[in-house]
């Protein structure tokens, strides 16, 4: 296959097709009739020898071929638009685009200010955030998706590295009132309490019980994953349960006594925020210099 026989018009077409969902739809977003759309669409399958969308009578869908497609499609578009400032001999920096992956409660309380605050320092780059759990956000990011993933999750990927960003500290937490009517010293009172946690695989336990005994058994009465720290914050302060939580999240409850540490207990392991991206990258060095930044962003509630 040639492939510089592609058309970047019929690249445009696919992702105005990626966005709507709808052939019709996205024909108007491009101006084209819908039969030149249609042809647009098909032209492009043929070169590059596969199908790109799964059609229905109300919807198209991207197929495997079309997922893998998308977010090279889309780097490529952005890439493109950048050259006249790229080559321009004024003295300015290039222009670069990024998508960085997060979860919400991060991204929306230190990561977009920070961003934001860069903007001032580099209008030339543009920073782009999908939110999402750890996991399916770092898969994005080996399929190329994303460009990096600011997370604290524990990283066992090949071909993948990370940059620290900040300390992480956590505190084990309980409404006052809950502690009152079922107090929490050590093990042998985890029976009469509800765990809050985000996964079935206890992440947020994980990092109190790394500082216990090998021997010590917690067995909770009851576990209740919510997936969101955020959500599991809101359901301690109302004493539905207990939780390990993030500490830049409820220091300010911790000191408005809305929340309290069971202080026959150990400190939480801490972590680290870090920026992870791909081994390979050939904007690596870019990366680097934004983790930089980042890291001089203190974390926030």
């Amino acid at each position: 296959m040639d492939l510089g026989s592609l058309d970047l018009d019929d690249l445009r077409c696919f992702l105005a097709a990626a966005r709507q969902r709808n052939f019709r739809s996205a024909a108007r977003e491009v101006s084209l009739s819908p039969t030149a759309f249609s042809d647009r669409i098909a032209r492009l399958e043929v070169r590059l020898d596969a199908p790109l969308f799964a059609r229905t009578t109300r919807r198209v869908d991207l197929t495997a071929a079309g997922e893998r497609l998308l977010p090279r499609a889309r780097r490529l578009l952005e890439e493109l638009a950048e050259l006249p400032a790229l080559v321009r001999d004024d003295g300015r920096p290039a222009p670069s685009t990024f998508t960085l992956g997060t979860r919400f409660e991060l991204g929306n309380s230190w990561l977009l200010p920070a961003i934001c605050a860069l903007r001032e320092r580099h209008p030339e780059r543009t920073v782009h955030l999908r939110f999402g759990d750890s996991e399916p956000l770092l898969d994005a990011l080996e399929r190329g998706e994303v460009d990096a993933v600011v997370t604290s999750f524990r990283l066992v990927r090949p071909g993948l590295q990370a940059l620290p960003l900040h300390e992480e500290r956590y505190a084990f937490v309980a409404a006052p009132a809950l502690l009152c009517q079922m107090p929490l010293h050590d093990a042998g009172d985890a029976a009469q309490h509800t765990l809050i946690d985000a996964h079935p695989d206890l992440p947020l336990l994980r990092y109190l019980l790394d500082t216990r005994p090998t021997a010590e058994v917690w067995s909770f009465g009851r576990t209740w994953l919510l997936g969101a720290i955020g959500a599991i914050r809101n359901r301690v302060l109302a004493g539905d349960g207990v939780a390990v939580l993030p500490r830049y999240l409820v220091d300010d409850d911790l000191s408005r006594g809305r929340l309290v540490e069971p202080i026959a207990l150990a400190q939480p392991r801490s972590d680290w925020f870090r920026l992870v991206l791909r081994v390979d990258d050939p904007r690596a060095p870019r990366l680097r210099a934004l983790a930089t930044e980042l890291a001089h962003f203190p974390l926030q509630a």
